[in-house]
């Protein structure tokens, strides 16, 4: 059962119990190795932090900030301007986005974000913004690699991601055993990491917040949450099983729906409150420069604040290579822009909408240990508006779960079609072991999810982001190359009876031989 909840001790052991006694000594041991970290100024700094980190500041020093630069550019992207019907590819870019933001606005932005003030104080809410701006240059840089090097399949499929750009990749630089060896440490640990942070934490929550709102402890559901997994398992596989082309449809129909549930009540929250909102700024900025009451202080806050960024928005981890490679499009550097966007919406506006939200309601002050925590903390700050929001924060909280588990499923078929071929077999028996993982993720404790989801993340940016510092120089020349033609008047808006459409209806792939796609 999520420990962000009270139960009393059933006589018997629960499934939920038991099934937490077996999943919390195998994530100690992950955490111990992926986290390893070192003592400074008081705080214990994992060593991945400043590797993901690192790797945001140099990729938007190395790329001239193109990232902030084109994003008026993007928006043309975005709504079809430059893609024509004839491009190869599954998914129109805007349905890209929607996939891959759901994917990563989610319950790390409603959850993760409570998670993070529990911990270490309004503060890390601005640590997190600063960890979403510099991840927009990593994201761009992965969906340009996941389209260029993506594989164009004869039956008009798409197989891509940084499966298939680290193998590629590397091997056009004369690297072609680096890159097998980081190619498949990436599948492997998108399969497992995708079970973890795409489906495990969000089953957790939903589990938690249903439980919460029918009744707390007195619930029929408490200590059964895994009768939550089942019923969300059986709705996730009627979308599931229709692959990359169904999961796009029902997140580009759920995100619009779900962002305005959730952005509306939180902006209720805020008039309700606007004369506090300048001292909630006050608190996020002085916590974030003073950590205090945050073992570590500044440092500490910051770590708190860049590691529940990270989860939430992803960059680095190497998704939005995944989503944007299955693009009608022909030119890489056009997903990488697209994809700029995606840290800034998740971490910049959506963290931060929470944030407030949180923080003005005061129901931040004595949570942490023997406090409340997670979805909980989000759903009190709701209940000071009205009895009616906590049930309005459940559907956000369903929703955006739902949308994420979507497109998490995909994610983890096509690390599991690279690694074992991409067949049938190979799609649905994945799909099976997704969906019995929603279960699972339903009832073990919220302490043991996050720790587990987080070490899986993790581990998945280090052969992603080793490909991306050796592909700098391919990742500039693309986005240079592309600015360029723009300027000089050769990328052209395509006429619109030629455009995709923004809803993608279903549209004929190229039907050619076998290829990768290395538009150098």
């Amino acid at each position: 059962m999520p420990s962000s909840l009270t139960h009393s001790i059933p006589a018997a052991i629960s499934v939920d119990q038991r099934l937490d006694s077996l999943f919390g000594p195998f994530v100690d041991w992950l955490e111990g190795i992926v986290f390893f970290a070192v003592p400074f100024f008081g705080a214990d700094l994992p060593l991945l932090i400043i590797w993901v980190i690192g790797a945001g500041v140099f990729m938007t020093c190395f790329t001239g900030f193109r990232a902030f630069r084109q994003l008026p550019h993007s928006l043309a992207i975005i709504r079809g301007k430059f893609n024509r019907h004839t491009d190869p590819g599954e998914v129109t870019s805007f349905q890209a986005l929607a996939t891959e933001l759901s994917g990563t606005v989610g319950l790390g932005n409603i959850a993760g974000v409570a998670v993070a003030i529990a911990i270490g104080g309004p503060g890390a809410s601005l640590w997190i913004i600063i960890a979403g701006l510099l991840g927009m240059s990593l994201k761009m840089a992965e969906a340009t690699l996941g389209q260029k090097y993506r594989r164009v399949n004869k039956d008009g499929s798409i197989s891509g991601g940084p499966m298939y750009y680290l193998q590629t990749g590397l091997k056009l630089q004369g690297k072609a055993k680096l890159g097998k060896v980081l190619a498949y440490m990436f599948a492997v640990f998108m399969m497992i990491g995708a079970l973890g942070g795409g489906n495990l934490f969000q089953s957790n929550q939903v589990a938690a917040q249903i439980v919460l709102i029918t009744g707390g402890p007195e619930s029929f559901l408490a200590g059964k949450s895994w009768l939550i997994g089942v019923v969300l398992a059986a709705v996730t596989a009627l979308a599931i099983f229709g692959g990359i082309t169904s999961i796009a449809k029902w997140t580009g129909r759920i995100m619009p729906g779900m962002a305005v549930i959730y952005i509306g009540c939180v902006l209720t929250i805020l008039v309700m409150n606007f004369t506090a909102i300048p001292d909630a700024f006050v608190a996020i900025f002085e916590g974030a420069f003073t950590g205090d009451g945050v073992q570590g202080g500044i440092v500490g806050v910051a770590i708190i604040g860049i590691q529940r960024a990270l989860f939430s928005n992803v960059a680095g981890v190497g998704t939005a290579g995944l989503a944007h490679s299955a693009t009608k499009n022909t030119r890489p550097a056009q997903e990488g822009f697209v994809a700029a966007w995606e840290p800034f919406i998740d971490s910049v506006v959506i963290c931060t909408m929470t944030a407030l939200a949180i923080i003005v309601t005061g129901q931040y002050q004595g949570t942490g240990a023997g406090g409340i925590d997670g979805i909980e903390l989000t759903n009190a700050a709701f209940a000071t508006v009205h009895e009616l929001f906590p049930i309005l924060l459940t559907v956000s909280v369903v929703l955006f779960a739902f949308s994420t588990i979507l497109s998490y499923s995909y994610y983890g078929q096509k690390a599991a079609g690279f690694l074992f071929g991409e067949s049938a077999v190979v799609r649905q028996g994945y799909n099976l072991v997704w969906l019995a993982t929603i279960v699972v993720g339903s009832a073990v404790s919220l302490s043991a999810v996050v720790r587990f989801s987080d070490a899986v993340f993790f581990l998945m940016t280090v052969p992603n982001l080793i490909g991306l510092f050796f592909m700098a120089n391919v990742i500039r020349k693309e986005l240079n190359g592309h600015c360029d033609d723009l300027k000089t008047g050769i990328l052209k808006i395509v006429p619109m009876a030629e455009r995709s459409t923004l809803l993608g209806r279903p549209m004929p792939g190229d039907k050619t031989e076998d290829k990768v796609a290395d538009r150098s």
